[in-house]
């Protein structure tokens, strides 16, 4: 059973199973933002993304010696284990708290919460990350939302764009056949803050960006104008994503990337891992503003 929040303007759901963001609704208008899964494509909408985010080489990482499994985005998707703490018209506390089953493949003492909140046409998004442990935690923590695109029936994709915050000079990074960072870059944006949307995007995969000077992108229709804005002050790394020629855009807000092909699978050493001393939290947050 999903939950769901309501303000004037939009009504939002919440899937229990891992804590993932399941649909952003207007009330006026119906119009649904959030893809709503298809398994013939890709069946996720809004996975959250912890202690890994993208894969590991070969599927294992090391820590402390010791060798460990995780997923491709690690410990959270799909999940059954979160449960609702706090709810009310606006607001949601999901919790997840590592366990016998989760020190298998992370050997970390966490408390991890997902805190919704919704305003008028603005949801808030936080992730709570808590050190329950006696040492220093290492994590990674991103967000996958895909947002429906094009929007409504005789658009096409090709009607969108997606526009930064600021003018970019940026490389993505190049994913290699194995779901890995690959060594090359592309230029992707070429001092420009506009990205026109077309089917064949990402047929190489994500593009993943690590020196962004924008916080916020914006995705825009060409006659409609903005249409929702992503909002990832916290987040030092973006990727972009959709199956090819697939009626949805991914932006996603990340601490951490994917091993590189080159990795020696040292946890430690992943490219932007985060670090939490024994007994402290800390909150990361982004926020989506519906604006047309």
């Amino acid at each position: 059973m999903n939950y769901t929040l309501q303000s004037a303007d939009l009504s939002v759901e919440i899937n229990p199973i891992g804590m993932e963001l399941s649909s952003i609704k207007s009330s006026t208008t119906g119009i649904e933002y959030i893809w709503q899964g298809d398994s013939a494509i890709w069946a996720g909408q809004a996975p959250v993304l912890f202690p890994i985010v993208g894969a590991l080489k070969e599927g294992f990482t090391l820590i402390a010696g010791k060798k460990y499994e995780m997923p491709k985005h690690g410990l959270i998707r799909n999940s059954n284990k979160p449960k609702l703490i706090e709810q009310t018209d606006t607001f949601l506390r999901f919790r997840l708290t590592s366990d016998e089953e989760s020190l298998q493949n992370y050997p970390f003492q966490f408390q991890f919460d997902m805190v919704f909140r919704l305003f008028d046409k603005t949801l808030t998004i936080e992730h709570h990350i808590s050190n329950l442990g006696a040492n220093v935690m290492l994590y990674s923590i991103g967000a996958h939302p895909a947002f429906n695109c094009p929007l409504r029936e005789g658009e096409v994709y090709e009607d969108y764009s997606l526009e930064f915050a600021q003018v970019e000079l940026a490389y993505t990074q190049l994913v290699d056949p194995s779901g890995l960072i690959g060594l090359n870059q592309r230029l992707v944006l070429d001092n420009t803050a506009k990205l026109p949307l077309h089917p064949h995007l990402f047929v190489d995969d994500a593009l993943i960006f690590k020196q962004l000077k924008s916080r916020e992108v914006t995705i825009k229709h060409k006659d409609k104008g903005d249409i929702l804005s992503v909002n990832f002050e916290d987040f030092d790394y973006l990727g972009l994503w959709a199956k090819p020629e697939a009626p949805f855009v991914c932006i996603e807000p990340w601490l951490g990337i994917g091993d590189s092909s080159d990795s020696n699978h040292q946890f430690a050493e992943k490219d932007g891992i985060m670090k939490l001393e024994a007994n402290r939290s800390e909150m990361k947050t982004y926020s989506i503003t519906i604006i047309e």
